[in-house]
Protein backbone atom coordinates (compact mmCIF):
# COMPACT_ATOMS: atom_id res chain seq x y z
CA UNK A 1 0.00 0.00 0.00
CA UNK A 2 1.52 3.51 -1.00
CA UNK A 3 2.81 5.75 2.14
CA UNK A 4 1.26 9.05 2.51
CA UNK A 5 3.85 10.63 0.14
CA UNK A 6 3.52 8.22 -2.51
CA UNK A 7 -0.64 8.97 -1.93
CA UNK A 8 0.14 12.72 -2.15
CA UNK A 9 2.13 12.81 -5.18
CA UNK A 10 -0.60 11.32 -6.98
CA UNK A 11 -2.78 13.91 -5.76
CA UNK A 12 -1.41 17.13 -6.00
CA UNK A 13 1.02 19.17 -8.86
CA UNK A 14 3.61 22.02 -8.09
CA UNK A 15 2.91 24.93 -9.23
CA UNK A 16 5.66 27.24 -11.37
CA UNK A 17 8.01 28.72 -8.92
CA UNK A 18 8.91 31.69 -11.40
CA UNK A 19 6.06 33.44 -13.81
CA UNK A 20 6.27 33.85 -17.18
CA UNK A 21 7.28 36.60 -19.39
CA UNK A 22 4.64 38.90 -19.43
CA UNK A 23 2.93 39.08 -23.23
CA UNK A 24 3.38 42.47 -24.14
CA UNK A 25 6.95 42.49 -22.92
CA UNK A 26 7.21 45.70 -21.83
CA UNK A 27 8.07 44.58 -18.76
CA UNK A 28 10.99 41.63 -19.09
CA UNK A 29 9.90 39.51 -16.65
CA UNK A 30 7.56 39.22 -13.72
CA UNK A 31 8.06 39.11 -9.93
CA UNK A 32 8.37 35.66 -8.98
CA UNK A 33 5.37 33.78 -7.78
CA UNK A 34 4.58 32.20 -4.31
CA UNK A 35 5.43 28.56 -4.88
CA UNK A 36 2.11 26.68 -4.43
CA UNK A 37 0.85 22.67 -3.70
CA UNK A 38 -1.79 22.79 -6.43
CA UNK A 39 -4.82 20.89 -4.30
CA UNK A 40 -8.93 21.13 -4.91
CA UNK A 41 -10.90 19.84 -2.10
CA UNK A 42 -11.45 16.11 -3.53
CA UNK A 43 -7.74 16.01 -3.23
CA UNK A 44 -6.86 17.65 0.13
CA UNK A 45 -9.53 15.28 1.20
CA UNK A 46 -7.92 12.03 -0.25
CA UNK A 47 -4.72 13.12 1.28
CA UNK A 48 -6.36 12.81 4.29
CA UNK A 49 -5.43 16.87 5.39
CA UNK A 50 -7.69 18.82 8.23
CA UNK A 51 -8.42 22.63 7.29
CA UNK A 52 -9.02 24.73 10.62
CA UNK A 53 -9.81 28.72 10.00
CA UNK A 54 -7.33 30.68 12.23
CA UNK A 55 -8.57 32.43 15.36
CA UNK A 56 -7.82 33.94 18.58
CA UNK A 57 -7.54 31.67 21.54
CA UNK A 58 -6.13 30.89 24.90
CA UNK A 59 -2.82 29.33 25.68
CA UNK A 60 -1.40 28.35 29.13
CA UNK A 61 1.49 27.82 30.95
CA UNK A 62 1.20 24.07 32.05
CA UNK A 63 2.94 22.10 34.27
CA UNK A 64 3.47 18.45 33.54
CA UNK A 65 2.69 15.91 36.38
CA UNK A 66 2.39 12.37 36.35
CA UNK A 67 -0.92 11.17 37.64
CA UNK A 68 -3.54 8.04 38.71
CA UNK A 69 -7.47 7.72 37.28
CA UNK A 70 -9.01 6.41 40.41
CA UNK A 71 -13.24 6.63 41.36
CA UNK A 72 -14.29 10.04 42.88
CA UNK A 73 -14.91 9.00 46.37
CA UNK A 74 -18.15 10.52 47.17
CA UNK A 75 -19.34 8.35 44.07
CA UNK A 76 -18.81 5.34 45.61
CA UNK A 77 -21.37 3.30 47.67
CA UNK A 78 -20.99 0.09 50.31
CA UNK A 79 -24.39 -1.66 50.17
CA UNK A 80 -24.42 -3.39 53.61
CA UNK A 81 -26.45 -4.60 56.60
CA UNK A 82 -26.93 -5.55 59.78
CA UNK A 83 -30.00 -8.08 60.46
CA UNK A 84 -28.68 -11.76 60.51
CA UNK A 85 -29.94 -14.23 57.64
CA UNK A 86 -28.79 -15.98 55.03
CA UNK A 87 -28.38 -14.92 50.75
CA UNK A 88 -31.81 -16.55 49.27
CA UNK A 89 -31.63 -14.46 45.46
CA UNK A 90 -28.86 -12.89 43.68
CA UNK A 91 -30.44 -10.36 41.19
CA UNK A 92 -27.33 -8.48 40.00
CA UNK A 93 -23.61 -9.52 38.95
CA UNK A 94 -20.16 -7.78 38.85
CA UNK A 95 -20.12 -5.36 36.16
CA UNK A 96 -23.98 -4.63 35.88
CA UNK A 97 -25.49 -1.25 35.67
CA UNK A 98 -27.96 -0.35 38.33
CA UNK A 99 -30.40 1.85 38.99
CA UNK A 100 -31.06 3.71 42.71
CA UNK A 101 -34.24 1.31 43.73
CA UNK A 102 -33.30 -1.78 41.57
CA UNK A 103 -33.16 -5.24 43.99
CA UNK A 104 -29.61 -6.57 43.94
CA UNK A 105 -30.14 -9.24 46.12
CA UNK A 106 -33.45 -10.89 48.64
CA UNK A 107 -32.35 -11.74 52.01
CA UNK A 108 -34.25 -14.55 54.19
CA UNK A 109 -34.16 -13.39 57.87
CA UNK A 110 -36.38 -14.30 61.38
CA UNK A 111 -35.37 -10.96 62.71
CA UNK A 112 -37.08 -9.13 59.78
CA UNK A 113 -40.02 -11.39 60.31
CA UNK A 114 -39.95 -10.62 63.46
CA UNK A 115 -39.95 -7.01 63.26
CA UNK A 116 -42.81 -7.07 60.49
CA UNK A 117 -44.68 -9.65 62.67
CA UNK A 118 -44.46 -6.73 65.67
CA UNK A 119 -45.39 -3.95 63.15
CA UNK A 120 -48.63 -5.54 62.05
CA UNK A 121 -49.38 -6.33 65.59
CA UNK A 122 -49.16 -2.84 66.78
CA UNK A 123 -50.88 -1.81 63.09
CA UNK A 124 -53.86 -3.45 64.43
CA UNK A 125 -53.71 -2.65 67.66
CA UNK A 126 -53.60 0.82 67.13
CA UNK A 127 -56.19 0.82 64.80
CA UNK A 128 -58.86 -0.88 67.32
CA UNK A 129 -57.65 1.43 70.08
CA UNK A 130 -58.06 4.58 67.73
CA UNK A 131 -61.65 3.27 67.12
CA UNK A 132 -62.64 2.91 70.62
CA UNK A 133 -61.35 6.13 71.43
CA UNK A 134 -63.42 7.91 68.85
CA UNK A 135 -66.43 5.88 69.98
CA UNK A 136 -65.42 7.12 73.89
CA UNK A 137 -64.99 10.59 72.52
CA UNK A 138 -68.65 10.47 70.88
CA UNK A 139 -70.13 9.33 74.25
CA UNK A 140 -68.05 11.62 76.54
CA UNK A 141 -69.45 14.55 74.35
CA UNK A 142 -73.21 13.20 74.70
CA UNK A 143 -72.71 12.93 78.99
CA UNK A 144 -73.20 9.00 78.11
CA UNK A 145 -70.02 8.33 79.84
CA UNK A 146 -67.42 9.90 82.28
CA UNK A 147 -64.89 12.27 81.29
CA UNK A 148 -62.25 9.68 82.82
CA UNK A 149 -62.77 7.27 80.61
CA UNK A 150 -62.36 9.01 77.97
CA UNK A 151 -59.24 10.54 79.31
CA UNK A 152 -57.90 6.88 79.71
CA UNK A 153 -58.90 5.54 76.21
CA UNK A 154 -57.57 8.72 74.77
CA UNK A 155 -54.09 8.09 76.95
CA UNK A 156 -54.13 4.24 75.35
CA UNK A 157 -54.53 5.27 72.14
CA UNK A 158 -51.51 7.28 72.58
CA UNK A 159 -49.52 4.82 73.60
CA UNK A 160 -50.69 2.15 70.94
CA UNK A 161 -49.46 4.97 67.93
CA UNK A 162 -46.21 5.22 69.69
CA UNK A 163 -45.71 1.70 69.55
CA UNK A 164 -47.02 1.46 66.01
CA UNK A 165 -43.97 4.20 65.16
CA UNK A 166 -41.39 2.41 67.02
CA UNK A 167 -42.14 -0.60 65.40
CA UNK A 168 -41.72 0.85 61.88
CA UNK A 169 -38.96 3.09 62.62
CA UNK A 170 -37.16 -1.10 63.12
CA UNK A 171 -38.29 -2.02 59.58
CA UNK A 172 -36.98 1.42 58.12
CA UNK A 173 -33.47 0.73 59.68
CA UNK A 174 -33.55 -3.32 59.21
CA UNK A 175 -33.53 -1.83 55.59
CA UNK A 176 -37.29 -1.94 54.38
CA UNK A 177 -38.43 0.78 52.46
CA UNK A 178 -41.46 2.70 53.08
CA UNK A 179 -43.36 1.45 50.48
CA UNK A 180 -42.97 -2.03 51.72
CA UNK A 181 -44.16 -1.56 54.75
CA UNK A 182 -46.92 0.55 53.55
CA UNK A 183 -48.13 -2.99 51.51
CA UNK A 184 -47.71 -5.28 54.46
CA UNK A 185 -51.08 -5.72 55.28
CA UNK A 186 -51.94 -7.26 52.05
CA UNK A 187 -48.60 -8.83 51.40
CA UNK A 188 -48.72 -12.98 51.51
CA UNK A 189 -47.63 -14.38 55.07
CA UNK A 190 -44.31 -16.16 53.16
CA UNK A 191 -43.08 -12.73 52.04
CA UNK A 192 -42.66 -12.11 55.62
CA UNK A 193 -39.16 -13.56 56.14
CA UNK A 194 -38.10 -11.74 53.21
CA UNK A 195 -36.16 -8.40 52.90
CA UNK A 196 -34.71 -6.94 49.24
CA UNK A 197 -31.48 -5.78 49.33
CA UNK A 198 -31.65 -2.35 46.84
CA UNK A 199 -29.46 -0.41 44.97
CA UNK A 200 -28.66 3.25 46.88
CA UNK A 201 -27.32 4.95 43.87
CA UNK A 202 -27.07 4.54 40.41
CA UNK A 203 -24.09 3.29 38.97
CA UNK A 204 -21.95 -0.04 38.00
CA UNK A 205 -22.05 -3.11 40.57
CA UNK A 206 -17.89 -3.11 41.27
CA UNK A 207 -17.79 -5.78 43.28
CA UNK A 208 -19.90 -8.49 45.09
CA UNK A 209 -18.60 -10.03 48.53
CA UNK A 210 -21.44 -12.72 49.31
CA UNK A 211 -22.72 -16.14 47.69
CA UNK A 212 -25.90 -17.75 47.48
CA UNK A 213 -26.68 -19.26 50.78
CA UNK A 214 -23.97 -16.89 52.47
CA UNK A 215 -24.97 -16.24 56.49
CA UNK A 216 -24.51 -12.27 56.90
CA UNK A 217 -25.14 -10.52 60.23
CA UNK A 218 -23.97 -13.16 62.49
CA UNK A 219 -22.72 -11.93 66.13
CA UNK A 220 -24.51 -8.34 65.02
CA UNK A 221 -21.69 -7.13 62.96
CA UNK A 222 -22.56 -5.43 59.64
CA UNK A 223 -22.15 -7.62 56.57
CA UNK A 224 -21.12 -6.20 53.09
CA UNK A 225 -22.65 -6.97 50.57
CA UNK A 226 -22.01 -5.00 46.94
CA UNK A 227 -20.14 -2.28 46.33
CA UNK A 228 -21.82 -0.05 43.85
CA UNK A 229 -19.27 2.82 41.54
CA UNK A 230 -20.58 6.00 39.68
CA UNK A 231 -18.05 6.79 37.33
CA UNK A 232 -20.03 9.30 35.47
CA UNK A 233 -17.01 11.72 37.37
CA UNK A 234 -13.63 10.68 38.05
CA UNK A 235 -10.93 12.01 40.19
CA UNK A 236 -7.65 12.17 38.70
CA UNK A 237 -4.72 11.66 41.77
CA UNK A 238 -1.59 13.50 40.98
CA UNK A 239 2.18 13.87 42.54
CA UNK A 240 2.98 17.79 42.62
CA UNK A 241 6.58 18.31 44.17
CA UNK A 242 7.04 20.39 46.94
CA UNK A 243 8.89 22.75 44.48
CA UNK A 244 5.96 23.21 42.19
CA UNK A 245 3.49 23.16 44.73
CA UNK A 246 3.11 27.17 45.52
CA UNK A 247 1.92 26.95 41.80
CA UNK A 248 -1.02 24.94 42.21
CA UNK A 249 -4.29 25.60 43.64
CA UNK A 250 -7.46 24.55 43.78
CA UNK A 251 -9.92 25.68 40.48
CA UNK A 252 -6.80 25.36 38.08
CA UNK A 253 -7.81 23.96 34.68
CA UNK A 254 -6.33 20.81 34.03
CA UNK A 255 -5.63 18.81 30.85
CA UNK A 256 -5.78 14.73 31.32
CA UNK A 257 -3.87 12.43 28.42
CA UNK A 258 -2.80 8.97 28.64
CA UNK A 259 -0.09 7.20 26.69
CA UNK A 260 -1.69 4.80 23.83
CA UNK A 261 -5.11 6.66 24.30
CA UNK A 262 -5.81 9.11 21.42
CA UNK A 263 -7.94 11.36 23.74
CA UNK A 264 -7.67 14.19 26.13
CA UNK A 265 -10.07 15.36 28.72
CA UNK A 266 -9.95 18.87 30.91
CA UNK A 267 -10.79 18.86 34.59
CA UNK A 268 -10.60 21.30 37.45
CA UNK A 269 -8.35 20.86 40.79
CA UNK A 270 -10.46 20.29 43.63
CA UNK A 271 -8.13 19.78 46.03
CA UNK A 272 -4.62 20.37 46.87
CA UNK A 273 -3.55 18.55 50.03
CA UNK A 274 -1.50 20.49 52.71
CA UNK A 275 1.00 17.52 53.83
CA UNK A 276 4.04 16.08 52.15
CA UNK A 277 4.33 12.61 51.68
CA UNK A 278 7.67 12.45 53.73
CA UNK A 279 9.50 9.63 51.61
CA UNK A 280 8.84 11.30 48.15
CA UNK A 281 8.85 14.65 49.45
CA UNK A 282 5.38 15.36 46.85
CA UNK A 283 2.02 16.61 47.83
CA UNK A 284 -1.48 14.42 46.94
CA UNK A 285 -3.64 16.43 44.07
CA UNK A 286 -6.69 15.68 42.95
CA UNK A 287 -8.69 16.79 39.81
CA UNK A 288 -11.91 15.94 38.87
CA UNK A 289 -12.56 14.67 35.49
CA UNK A 290 -15.84 14.03 33.39
CA UNK A 291 -16.39 10.98 32.59
CA UNK A 292 -19.82 10.60 31.19
CA UNK A 293 -18.44 8.48 27.79
CA UNK A 294 -16.93 5.84 30.57
CA UNK A 295 -13.52 6.69 28.32
CA UNK A 296 -11.12 7.04 31.64
CA UNK A 297 -11.02 3.80 33.91
CA UNK A 298 -9.58 3.92 37.31
CA UNK A 299 -6.62 2.56 37.68
CA UNK A 300 -5.21 4.33 34.30
CA UNK A 301 -1.62 6.19 34.35
CA UNK A 302 -1.99 9.26 33.07
CA UNK A 303 -0.29 12.85 32.52
CA UNK A 304 -2.03 15.69 33.50
CA UNK A 305 -0.92 18.95 32.28
CA UNK A 306 -1.89 21.66 34.87
CA UNK A 307 -2.80 25.59 33.49
CA UNK A 308 -0.62 27.70 35.68
CA UNK A 309 -1.28 30.64 34.09
CA UNK A 310 -3.65 31.28 31.05
CA UNK A 311 -3.54 34.67 28.50
CA UNK A 312 -5.74 35.33 25.64
CA UNK A 313 -3.83 35.52 22.60
CA UNK A 314 -5.23 37.30 18.88
CA UNK A 315 -4.11 34.03 17.35
CA UNK A 316 -3.69 30.85 18.06
CA UNK A 317 -2.82 27.40 16.07
CA UNK A 318 -2.81 23.94 16.62
CA UNK A 319 1.45 22.94 17.17
CA UNK A 320 0.67 20.08 14.26
CA UNK A 321 0.05 22.59 11.89
CA UNK A 322 3.60 24.05 12.42
CA UNK A 323 6.65 22.65 10.57
CA UNK A 324 10.39 22.92 10.42
CA UNK A 325 11.08 24.24 6.84
CA UNK A 326 14.80 25.84 5.95
CA UNK A 327 15.72 26.45 9.53
CA UNK A 328 12.10 28.49 10.47
CA UNK A 329 9.13 27.59 11.36
CA UNK A 330 6.57 27.69 8.63
CA UNK A 331 2.37 27.36 7.88
CA UNK A 332 0.32 26.01 4.82
CA UNK A 333 -2.17 28.13 4.53
CA UNK A 334 -5.16 27.35 1.89
CA UNK A 335 -5.53 30.02 -1.41
CA UNK A 336 -7.26 29.46 -4.14
CA UNK A 337 -5.15 27.25 -5.64
CA UNK A 338 -3.90 24.73 -3.04
CA UNK A 339 -1.11 25.74 -0.33
CA UNK A 340 1.12 28.41 0.23
CA UNK A 341 4.21 27.87 2.47
CA UNK A 342 4.10 30.77 4.93
CA UNK A 343 6.86 31.86 7.33
CA UNK A 344 5.81 32.54 11.06
CA UNK A 345 7.24 33.79 14.39
CA UNK A 346 5.77 31.90 17.49
CA UNK A 347 5.21 33.50 20.45
CA UNK A 348 3.92 31.53 24.05
CA UNK A 349 2.95 27.20 23.33
CA UNK A 350 1.42 24.93 25.74
CA UNK A 351 2.38 21.38 23.86
CA UNK A 352 -1.40 21.63 21.90
CA UNK A 353 -1.73 25.64 20.94
CA UNK A 354 0.70 27.81 19.53
CA UNK A 355 1.22 31.61 19.45
CA UNK A 356 1.58 33.36 16.28
CA UNK A 357 2.86 36.86 16.73
CA UNK A 358 3.33 37.08 12.42
CA UNK A 359 2.83 35.48 9.50
CA UNK A 360 -0.65 34.99 9.64
CA UNK A 361 -3.74 36.71 10.40
CA UNK A 362 -7.03 35.96 12.27
CA UNK A 363 -9.71 34.18 9.23
CA UNK A 364 -7.16 32.40 7.50
CA UNK A 365 -7.33 28.73 6.50
CA UNK A 366 -4.47 26.24 7.60
CA UNK A 367 -3.36 22.71 7.19
CA UNK A 368 -3.30 21.25 10.78
CA UNK A 369 -2.93 17.37 10.04
CA UNK A 370 -0.81 15.65 7.68
CA UNK A 371 1.65 18.96 7.29
CA UNK A 372 4.60 17.04 7.45
CA UNK A 373 3.45 15.35 3.20
CA UNK A 374 2.86 19.38 2.02
CA UNK A 375 6.43 19.68 3.79
CA UNK A 376 8.24 17.02 1.88
CA UNK A 377 6.22 18.39 -1.57
CA UNK A 378 7.58 22.01 -1.06
CA UNK A 379 11.26 20.39 -0.44
CA UNK A 380 10.80 18.71 -4.26
CA UNK A 381 12.91 20.63 -6.97
CA UNK A 382 11.03 22.24 -9.58
CA UNK A 383 10.99 22.46 -13.10
CA UNK A 384 12.12 25.82 -14.58
CA UNK A 385 9.53 27.22 -17.60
Amino acid sequence: MPDVSTRLQRTVGIAPGNAPTQANGTSGQAAPKIPVVAMDDDRIKLAHIDLATVGPGMVAKRLAVPGTAIPDAGRVSHVSVKLSGTVAELRKNIGDDVTKGDVLAVLESREVADAKSEYLSARLANELQQDLTSRDKSLWEGRAVPEQQYIKSRNAAAQTEMRLNIARQKLLALGVEADEIAGLPQSPDASLRSQNVRAPVSGRLAERKVELGAAVGRDNLETELFVIVDLSRVWVELSVSSADLPQVREGQSVRVSARGLPETATGKIVFVSPLLDKETRTARVVAALDNTNGYWRPGSFVTAAIALSERDVGVVVPATAIQNVDGGKAIFVRNKDGFEKRSVVLGEQDGQSVEIVSGIAAGETIAVSNTFSLKAEFAKPRDED
